[in-house]
């Protein structure tokens, strides 16, 4: 998370040998604080979460381009500007001048990933009426929605500025509890690791681990129907792992695909 720009001065010992030479006190700045964690030998504290975490398709594509350096972070710039308005916007119920009343809550955590972000949300907050099946059923919609307008609002308007833009956003999303790390500058656990292997699953854009999630329970009958119950193999684990994927998604895969995802 932090960058080390030392200063380095030539050195040649003997006739032919080369070396960089730093002071020692710069030398010593090579340590695990340029992490920025903070302390990380203090104890962390445990939050049950719901963590989502977002890929740009092809994004390292798009920066193979020729010259991507004179274009990159200005996508990049509009891209998180958008997908942290649009995740705002997706839990407003209304707002005026003064207050803007939410649903649940926003996320507690967020960590950009070179390709993506990652989100993290409190799904145990302290009050009762902000819990429930429900509570999450609305996370998970407000998540598929920010994918899909993605495809319906901002990928368009980054066609008129960019060259083969990311055609996709794809997101993986699992619960479970994580552990802050130092002064709760980074958050590890299961969950993100599943989240971000979930999200990765071809050729599928949008999975939600059936852990801890139950969609009879926290979808509304109408928003049930949009996703289909799968079982598959995820990379790292050994067991299958039961999903939730989109039902669109699913009668579009090919025979070969059908075989990697069975249903339960």
């Amino acid at each position: 998370m932090g960058e080390l720009r030392l200063p380095y001065t030539p050195r040649v010992v003997g006739e032919k040998t080369a070396f960089n030479a730093l002071r020692r006190e710069d030398f010593e700045r090579f340590n695990p604080g340029i992490l920025g964690l903070g302390d990380i030998s203090r104890e962390g504290t445990a939050v049950e979460a719901l963590a989502a975490i977002y890929d740009l398709e092809g994004f390292t594509a798009f920066c193979g381009q020729d010259d991507s350096d004179l274009f990159v972070h200005d996508f990049l710039a509009q891209f998180l500007a958008w997908l942290f308005a649009q995740t705002a916007q997706s839990f407003t119920h209304e707002k005026n001048d003064e207050e803007v009343l939410v649903w649940g809550r926003l996320p507690f955590f967020a960590k950009f990933l070179g390709d993506g972000v990652l989100f993290l949300w409190d799904t145990n907050p302290p009050d009762d009426r902000l819990r429930g099946p429900r509570l999450m059923g609305g996370m998970v919609l407000g998540l598929l929605k920010t994918c899909l307008d993605y495809q319906r609002d901002f990928l368009p308007r980054a066609r008129k500025k960019f060259a083969a833009p990311p055609a996709r956003l794809r997101c993986g999303v699992a619960r479970g509890r994580v552990l802050s790390v130092g002064d709760g500058q980074d958050f590890i656990g299961p969950c993100i690791n599943l989240a971000s292997r979930l999200q990765k699953l071809p050729p599928l854009s949008f999975a939600v681990s059936a852990k801890g999630f139950d969609a009879e329970k926290a979808l509304h009958p109408d928003d049930v129907g949009h996703f289909a119950a799968k079982q598959v193999r995820v990379r790292g684990l050994k067991t299958p792992q039961l999903v939730y994927v989109l039902a669109d998604e699913a009668r579009r895969l090919t025979a070969a695909e059908r075989e990697e995802f069975q249903d339960p």
